[in-house]
């Protein structure tokens, strides 16, 4: 800290300025982290990425979870974060609760990669919800079972899949390509048959949207920002200052989404909640004028 004040040409920093600067810091965050969800947020992504902290006298990895929700209008919104040991069941739970007792309710549809325990959560917190298993993630795991030169064919097989007009073709489309590939890669076939309807959940939703919500690229964007920060850092002293930093990473982003488009248009929000053309004005009242439509 003395190093940073001299920078901006002040001598030095107390102990006690320090610790004010913090609390005051410490109260921002936990207003931004605590506050109250209002609305409906038919879309959810949810991911972690590995922060270092120091703990009992030794440096631990802990899961720095983020919660991204578009709102009924089509605004992305940074729903929730923390900051835990692992990405256990337990800790999801815990996590999703949170979001719940603040006021996450309309959820149609989770996006995530296929962590256990975050699927055991979600089916006792937001059970009404679908899960779309991040595609992204599943090509990776998929392709890790075939070997390196056969990846490019296989890769493009399978994404035939994702390339069908609707849900029931892409079903058709998948039982085709497993069928194909368990001569020579039977391990791969049955990964794609037990992930199927998870990897095509999002074929159930209106189509302008499946670019967005097949996979957690929005998270994927957000974690390198936070990443790019606390890489930085290094080392947290605590998990405090660990939830300082990154929640004013994500205050920030959330501050920017505010000014660009929306992430959904309103067209094709009305799509998804079958509004009529009087609701889909009357939703776009709704909306500050500051906000712009795709």
């Amino acid at each position: 800290m003395d190093d940073l004040v001299r920078t901006l040409g002040i001598e030095g920093i107390s102990r006690s300025e320090v610790s004010r600067i913090c609390a005051a810091l410490d109260e921002r965050m936990e207003a931004f982290r605590n506050r109250s969800l209002e609305g409906e947020y038919p879309y959810v992504w949810l991911d972690a990425t590995v922060v270092k902290v120091r703990e009992g006298g030794r440096v631990v990895n802990m899961a720095a979870v983020v919660a991204v929700g578009v709102t009924r209008t089509g605004e992305r919104e940074v729903l929730g974060f923390d900051v835990g040991p692992a990405e256990s069941y337990g800790f999801w739970v815990s996590f999703l609760r949170g979001l719940a007792s603040r006021g996450l309710s309309g959820v149609k549809l989770v996006i995530s990669d296929a962590h256990v325990g975050l699927r055991q959560a979600l089916s006792e917190v937001l059970g009404g919800a679908s899960w779309q298993r991040c595609r992204v993630h599943f090509m990776r795991n998929l392709l890790g079972l075939v070997p390196q030169g056969a990846q490019e064919l296989v890769g493009a097989w399978v994404r035939t899949i994702f390339a069908q007009p609707d849900q029931e073709a892409a079903r058709d489309q998948l039982e085709l390509v497993a069928a194909s590939l368990e001569g020579k890669y039977l391990k791969a076939a049955d990964l794609l048959r037990e992930a199927g309807e998870d990897v095509i959940a999002h074929m159930a939703f209106p189509q302008p949207h499946w670019r967005r919500i097949h996979s957690t690229n929005v998270l994927e964007r957000l974690h390198r920002e936070v990443n790019r920060r606390c890489n930085v850092v290094g080392i947290f002293p605590n998990t405090r200052s660990a939830l300082r930093l990154i929640g004013a990473v994500l205050e920030e982003q959330g501050d920017e989404w505010l000014a660009v488009r929306r992430y959904f248009s309103l067209g094709s929000m009305a799509v998804l909640y079958g509004n009529t053309p009087q609701e889909l004005e009357a939703l776009a009242l709704e909306v500050p004028k500051e906000v712009i439509a795709v």
